[in-house]
């Protein structure tokens, strides 16, 4: 009995421990169902986008590249590339959850985002599946349910504002990036390179259409790692 309360503990800890997390996903869940009515596909599909998918960057990418007219194959391999990171998050947590969690694994491995691992990865010792599931759960049912309203108030909203939701994929990559920017001259280097490779690619238009991204975030991570090796090494020499 008192594993159980314990455990009902924990959960409730969880919920408690995402409500920052709720408060940064809602308008952005907001923003992504606005604009899931504005590109055109319909609300069982915005639904299913952060209900099976759950992955903020991705999911307004992946707007984006249908509404270049980008096929389902390249769709899938961008989100694939642009989410790669989640098993390195993944890893690391499953060494920091105590108890049985095997038949959780699933839920636990999807419900990782890059918010949760922070909150997660930076609590002191070990875990308890039932506080990650409960951090998981509210952060879920925020964005889920964020999207699906922001999805009917594009419907209500003037055009003018939906327009101008656009803006919103841009804003979030600009506010994950520009403190990583701060942090590492590198970083600024990849990000440039970045954007100079996709437009130069767009350029040349040797490409179908949302191949292009594909081939740059493939190339600038490999470069980045040979520049992230290199520091590594030179700091193993050190020592």
């Amino acid at each position: 009995m008192q594993n159980g309360v314990k455990n009902n503990g924990d959960f409730i800890l969880g919920v408690k421990a995402s409500i920052p997390l709720v408060i940064g996903y809602l308008p952005i869940a907001l923003a992504f169902g606005i604009l899931s009515k504005t590109t055109g596909i319909s609300i069982l599909d915005s639904f299913l986008f952060s209900a099976l998918v759950f992955a903020g960057a991705s999911q307004f990418m992946a707007l984006n590249l249908i509404l270049i007219g980008a096929g389902f194959g390249e769709i899938i391999l961008t989100t694939l590339l642009v989410n790669f990171r989640h098993f390195l998050m993944s890893a690391s947590l499953a060494v920091k959850i105590e108890g049985k969690i095997k038949r959780w694994i699933p839920f636990i491995a999807f419900g990782v985002t890059d918010e949760s691992f922070s909150v997660l990865s930076f609590r002191e010792g070990k875990i308890t599946k039932e506080f990650t599931l409960g951090l998981q759960f509210a952060a879920y049912f925020a964005w889920v349910s964020g999207t699906v309203i922001g999805y009917v108030a594009g419907g209500i909203l003037p055009k003018i504002i939906t327009d101008g939701m656009g803006i919103a994929l841009y804003a979030m990559f600009t506010a994950i990036l520009v403190p990583e920017l701060k942090k590492s001259s590198k970083v600024l280097f990849l990000a440039l390179l970045s954007g100079g490779v996709n437009t130069l690619l767009n350029y040349l238009n040797l490409l179908p259409k949302g191949w292009n991204m594909i081939a740059t975030i493939i190339l600038v991570s490999f470069i980045g790692s040979c520049i992230y090796e290199e520091e590594e090494v030179k700091l193993c020499e050190q020592q």
